[in-house]
């Protein structure tokens, strides 16, 4: 089962003016019946686990790629100022200073953007993200996850150094599986050899069930 967050169609629109990761889990809940593998993505993961928090017995493993995790690696320079020009973006949409958000946007996996004109698909994904709640304000208990004993997996894209450390301290903090795999920057369920990985993965936890996956 794919699932697509709000605003992505075609599911509904936000319920406000941008993401919502509470909203998010409320709608992973109600997909839970199976006890299916969840695989989440960026600002996905955080309701993926805040959900799986929610009901751990209903998550069958746990996939987080390049999660939006920050505040696990607090005092650090280089993840401070990953989140920094992440919340610009959030707070003031296109109207973030150029060369910040031309910086945030190729760390969020926008490889082709450059000094024009941003293109319209570009534009569009930043005016989404507008308005969102920051992931910062997420409140979200690792240790009770780990505790769950759910099988989980940390990937990442090696693109990026704050990234790598947030992914670091998020698998240690859920004794999860930790996964490298370059070549595609933030979107490293394109790289070669991901869905291999992902599938041996999922088969040790138990590969009889569905999933849900989201961005």
């Amino acid at each position: 089962m794919l699932m697509h967050r709000r605003g992505y169609p075609p599911s509904p629109p936000e319920e406000g003016p941008g993401h919502d990761f509470d909203v998010d889990a409320d709608d992973i809940v109600g997909l839970l019946e199976t006890r299916p593998h969840v695989v989440a993505h960026s600002y996905g993961a955080l309701g993926a686990l805040i959900a799986a928090a929610r009901e751990p017995e209903r998550v069958r493993s746990l996939t987080l790629i390049e999660p939006a995790l920050h505040n696990l690696v607090p005092g650090d320079p280089l993840v401070a100022r990953f989140e920094q020009i992440g919340n610009a973006v959030i707070a003031t949409g296109l109207d973030t200073d150029p060369a910040a958000l031309r910086e945030f946007l190729r760390l969020a996996g926008a490889t082709d953007v450059t000094d024009a004109p941003l293109p319209d698909r570009v534009a569009r994904a930043v005016r989404r993200a507008h308005g969102s709640r920051p992931p910062g304000d997420a409140r979200l208990d690792l240790t009770a996850l780990r505790n769950a004993g759910i099988p989980t997996l940390v990937a990442s894209g090696g693109h990026h150094e704050a990234i790598e450390r947030i992914c670091d301290t998020a698998a240690s903090q859920l004794d999860a599986e930790r996964l490298v795999i370059p070549g595609a920057g933030h979107f490293v369920t394109r790289a070669a050899g991901f869905t291999n990985q992902l599938e041996r993965f999922l088969a040790s936890a138990g590969h009889d069930a569905g999933g849900v996956s989201g961005d």
